[in-house]
């Protein structure tokens, strides 16, 4: 008993004919894609516009209404006292140190 392969379900020959005609315009081919991708972005664009405003309105948090919620800072940082911790520090005199790779064993020297 062999088992004819052309024969299957009866709508399967017709969907292949339509496939093969379609596939070779340029409307379809090009054109197709084309749409759905500009759908698509318009859809995809309204929902990262609407992210960037809902976060626009966000407030900030003052700095009495962060120490009542525990958050305070210890000193102030301001740029010249920055400076002149980077001051103090000894930059020529230093050793180059490699790290492991991933591919080298993890041994200790």
């Amino acid at each position: 008993m062999s088992v004819d392969r052309k024969k299957g379900f009866p709508g399967t020959e017709v969907l292949r004919n339509i496939w093969r005609r379609n596939s070779q315009k340029k409307s379809l081919k090009y054109g197709l894609p084309f749409i759905i991708f500009m759908i698509g972005g318009s859809f995809g664009l309204r929902e990262w516009t609407q992210i960037r405003y809902q976060f626009s309105k966000v407030k900030g948090v003052s700095k009495d209404e962060a120490e009542k919620m525990g958050l305070h800072k210890d000193k102030e940082v301001t740029l010249e006292t920055a400076y002149e911790e980077i001051k103090k520090l000894d930059i020529d005199n230093w050793e180059n140190k490699r790290g492991p790779r991933p591919w080298e064993q993890n041994e200790k020297k």
